[in-house]
């Protein structure tokens, strides 16, 4: 019974690790851009949470989900606005990955100067020990916490699904992405889609940056550790398929439990083994290569 409830658990966990790679894909999916400081944004989110709870005691942290991906897609709008369209509309792939290899730097240390070199944590009070027995079943607990993270994990990427299949501006940003000089010529402005995705990409990175600090702690340089976790996550599910990110994130999740569970002191290793043998055996990932 123990190792079924750290395979669920590690299912739990992976709903959040695949809300860690699902800005990253789609800012792949559409743009063709390899964001390396998508980890610093993800510990920005936690960063923003820490600084609403401090102003803002009195509200349950479960209320702030809201403001903090509200400023990830300004931050993110204005990021490709200001500087990353510039990189892209140069035609050179290393450009856009150079600029945002400088900005994690950047980012990395103005967080430090900021916030310091401390480790933070957001307390999610009485939620995030909460737990509850699945099916009456003895051994067999869970967290209430992870699941609810699973559970919006769910409904984010199912929102986003819906959103690029089914509505005006998906098939916008799916024209673009395919053919962006065609997009030109029927009177979009490929770099206005940017922003909008970029903004997106970013509020998901923050929103899953603030969900993880109320289960563990960070400091600003954490942002590699969660880029790398993110980048498994794409890989393993497929380049550019999103409810393939959260399958990735499902599969890395179980990997690093049953880690554990195995050695106390090498659960990550298990996960980048898994990694390893994806990249090896299944080189386009769970759902193969798509947009």
């Amino acid at each position: 019974m123990d190792w079924i409830s750290t395979v669920v658990n590690g299912a739990l966990l992976g709903g959040l690790y695949g809300l860690f790679g699902l800005g990253l894909a789609l800012v792949f999916g559409v743009m063709r851009v390899v964001n390396l400081a998508h980890g610093e944004f993800i510990v920005l989110g936690a960063f923003v949470g820490v600084f609403l709870v401090g102003l803002l005691p009195q509200v349950p942290p479960w209320l702030l989900i809201l403001p903090v991906a509200l400023a990830g897609y300004a931050v993110g709008w204005g990021l490709q606005a200001g500087v990353v369209n510039r990189a892209v509309r140069s035609g050179n792939p290393l450009t856009p990955l150079m600029l945002t290899f400088g900005l994690s730097v950047v980012l990395r240390n103005v967080m430090v100067q900021c916030f310091g070199a401390d480790s933070r944590a957001i307390d999610g009070g009485a939620l995030t020990t909460a737990g509850i027995d699945v099916l009456g079943l003895p051994g067999l607990r869970v967290g209430l916490y992870p699941l609810l993270v699973l559970v919006l994990a769910a409904l984010l990427f199912g929102a986003l699904h819906w959103l690029l299949r089914h509505s005006e501006f998906g098939r916008v940003v799916r024209a673009v992405a395919d053919a962006p000089e065609v997009a030109r010529l029927m009177g979009v402005t490929p770099a206005r889609v940017f922003n909008r995705v970029m903004g997106l990409a970013i509020a998901f990175a923050m929103l899953a940056g603030f969900l993880l600090a109320q289960r563990t702690s960070f400091t600003p340089f954490s942002g590699v550790e969660r880029m790398l976790v993110a980048f498994e996550v794409v890989i393993i599910g497929g380049l550019g398929s999103f409810w393939g990110a959260l399958a990735g994130g499902v599969v890395l999740g179980i990997a690093q439990l049953v880690g554990q569970k195995i050695d106390s002191n090498a659960g990550p290793l298990y996960a980048h083994l898994v990694f390893v043998l994806v990249l090896l055996f299944m080189p386009k990932g769970l759902a193969g290569e798509r947009r």
